[in-house]
């Protein structure tokens, strides 16, 4: 039996609750039901909902959803139950943990985020792993590419938006001697500074570079590069120059072509819901020509016949 008391929710909430309770534990889960109350609230909503149905039920609602659901529909449910360090920290886990490691994870997620939300999720990732996330990356990487994961984990990149033009002129010469205008690489001069100068003097890096080589950024590290290293200074790159271009161009390479590449659809779609999805919307259609929901559809994702 719910109680009355289930923290300050309105009628029509304790209400929706109660549908919950009652769709997680009857023969045949109501998949329509968890999806009208859980898929369109916010994450603070879903919070709220989150600890009125332990206090109501006495139990985790993270657990009951888990033991009735499976496949993509319980990967895209308990996501959208987990905060947003909580859910990268999860996701960080997963791809490191077992046999393998999923590196376009630890890129698409390590590459993107913030100064802020990057010291929050090593700060969760230590609580509820017991684990230094660092420690934990390094185990499973090697090379330049682990030493460029170990750089963004500093979440140390210049925060100030002041552009040092003779700077920005050195740094593209940098870049190019370091790379086109010599045999080999050193990718080190690439490190020092696509992963500490800040957004608004790697802009105008970019635009030295293009003069100085004739090539943009992107062709050069193309041409220099292969692999996972090829792969994180790309997403630097893009995530700098324009952040929800770069989910949208992840989403779309996730679905075409043969088969559907579901846990990075699941992954940009629950992590970025309620911070930028707008703008990856509006950027996809921008660049293919087609809304994300309609191409989700094309991909036969099995979590968007049920979202």
């Amino acid at each position: 039996v719910l109680s009355t008391d289930t923290c300050g929710l309105s009628s029509n909430a304790k209400q929706r609750l109660i549908l919950l309770h009652l769709s997680c534990n009857r023969k045949g889960t109501n998949e329509a039901t968890i999806i009208e109350i859980l898929a369109h609230r916010t994450i603070a909503q879903r919070q709220k909902i989150k600890e009125a149905y332990k206090q109501s039920v006495g139990k985790e609602l993270v657990d009951n959803l888990k033991s009735e659901l499976t496949g993509n529909f319980e990967k895209v449910v308990v996501g959208l139950m987990m905060p947003a360090p909580v859910y990268d920290a999860y996701e960080l886990r997963n791809a490191i943990k077992g046999a393998g490691t999923d590196e376009a994870c630890l890129i698409d997620i390590l590459a993107s985020r913030s100064n802020a939300e990057m010291k929050e999720i090593i700060a969760t990732y230590k609580k509820e792993n017991d684990k230094s996330l660092e420690d934990d990356v390094c185990g499973d990487t090697s090379g330049m590419f682990q030493r460029v994961l170990v750089s963004l984990l500093t979440a140390g990149r210049d925060q100030s938006t002041k552009v040092d033009e003779a700077q920005a002129v050195q740094d593209a010469k940098d870049i190019y001697e370091a790379g086109e205008a010599r045999w080999g690489t050193d990718e080190v001069k690439f490190l020092t500074v696509l992963c500490v100068r800040n957004r608004n003097h790697l802009l105008r890096v970019f635009q030295e570079y293009q003069k100085i080589s004739g090539r943009d950024i992107e062709d050069s590290i193309k041409r220099e590069m292969s692999g996972c290293l090829e792969d994180v200074f790309l997403a630097i790159v893009q995530c700098l120059k324009n952040k929800p271009a770069f989910f949208a161009e992840r989403l779309y390479k996730s679905m075409k072509g043969l088969g559907t590449t579901d846990s990075v659809l699941i992954r940009i779609m629950v992590a970025r819901a309620e911070i930028d999805m707008l703008d990856i919307k509006a950027e996809f259609l921008k660049m293919y020509g087609k809304t994300l929901e309609s191409f989700i559809k094309v991909g036969h994702s099995c979590f968007t016949e049920n979202m």
